[in-house]
């Protein structure tokens, strides 16, 4: 087990009853209120003390109103970028908004017109179909590639074929959730010049990029021809555990990109930040670099916890070892059972709250994501439930 003096992973922390969507939101979206939470692509973790005082110190002035940006808050996201991605950005080139979903639906609405064609790569994280059925566009599924190791990669000759003179974005995951690729630079400048040879703007969700186990690119990074196609949507949220407090950011180099977007992000107002999103986005960034260290060797143990557990004790569930985020992907095809009973063996039997795969798409049928995001301890309670059925 992984231990660190300044950062305990091993600490439960009781999230019952305080309006957490993993924990109280059981009996609304399984039907059941007694089930082991391992599904919200949140972290079980203690969020870090430098975030929890610079909130605390905040509130000391007893006053929340509204709220407005600062000079720091930009200096803070362009140095991780920097110093974390070696990717150099300027204040010029961000636009912070309340959250990454609310800003891929506002991309929908500014880089495209009703019925549209929008390319998502499934498996992919369930609301971007949401966000663009409901601005009345066209979903046209580009499938990834599996071997048979469950190794994902994409199917360029399948994307190309696919696009007409209506497609106008590519929906880029990178890090991808929920199979855990980290594409690398030859893949994006591959995806990225079929984009550019068709007009298709990128927009690339990298809000997994701090949580990877090899060499991340991102997108906008590899060359200024490419930057002048995307746009990319990152957050501290899911890095440091504070997606509740609602702080993202959009990042362009290209001035009319950006400025189509601004103007869609302010008739919706989705550019008002939370007072703590500022402050606790600007504290992540300014002192989180050793605690993301920490965490992802953490994490690492959990998924080789995982994996030598189902060697262990012969589950026949199998995963590819995520080279990014804290979900895995899970295979229960090697099981005689149809999803909806192993989905049902999941729910009465194992008492369990798993991501159902089919959400992300029709080739998640016999999938589950999971998530590690947790102490060991409650880990290991959790695959003990889990083995009784399977």
């Amino acid at each position: 087990m992984v231990n660190n003096v300044e950062y305990n992973f091993d600490e439960q922390i009781n999230r019952k009853n305080t309006n957490c969507a993993k924990y109280d939101g059981l009996k609304r979206y399984f039907g059941y209120t007694d089930l082991n939470p391992l599904w919200v692509a949140d972290m079980d973790f203690k969020t870090p003390d430098f975030i929890n005082n610079a909130i605390i110190d905040a509130a000391k002035n007893s006053l929340y109103g509204y709220s407005i940006d600062s000079d720091e808050v930009y200096e803070s996201i362009i140095n991780w970028q920097k110093n974390q991605h070696q990717w150099n950005i300027n204040k010029e080139d961000i636009y912070m908004i309340n959250g990454v979903v609310p800003a891929y639906s506002a991309c929908i609405e500014a880089f495209s017109e009703e019925n549209d064609e929008v390319i998502v790569q499934t498996p992919i994280y369930p609301p971007l179909f949401k966000c663009v059925n409901l601005n009345n566009r066209k979903v046209v599924v580009n499938e990834l590639k599996k071997d048979e190791n469950g190794y994902y990669t994409m199917d360029l000759e399948d994307l190309e074929s696919k696009i007409t003179p209506k497609t106008k974005i590519l929906a880029l995951c990178s890090p991808h959730n929920p199979v855990g690729r980290v594409w690398s630079k030859e893949e994006l400048e591959k995806v990225a010049d079929i984009c550019i040879k068709h007009n298709i703007i990128i927009v690339s969700d990298e809000i997994h990029s701090d949580i990877t186990f090899k060499k991340f690119t991102p997108l906008a990074s590899i060359s200024k021809e490419i930057a002048n196609q995307t746009i990319t949507l990152n957050s501290a949220g899911k890095t440091f555990n504070i997606a509740g407090l609602n702080s993202a950011y959009a990042i362009s180099k290209n001035v009319d990109i950006l400025n189509k977007f601004k103007k869609v992000a302010q008739k919706r107002e989705i550019q008002s930040i939370n007072f703590f999103g500022y402050i606790a986005t600007k504290a992540a960034y300014e002192n989180g670099a050793i605690f993301v260290k920490e965490l992802k060797k953490y994490l690492l143990s959990n998924m080789e916890f995982t994996k030598n557990y189902f060697e262990k004790n012969s589950i026949k569930i199998n995963f590819f070892q995520p080279e990014a985020t804290y979900l895995l992907w899970l295979d229960f095809s090697k099981y005689n059972l149809s999803h909806n009973e192993i989905k049902n063996m999941l729910l009465t039997k194992s008492k369990i709250a798993l991501n159902d795969g089919v959400s992300f798409g029709s080739n998640g049928n016999k999938y589950f994501r999971l998530n590690v995001a947790l102490s060991q301890n409650a880990l290991e309670i959790a695959l003990n439930q889990l083995s009784k059925e399977f």
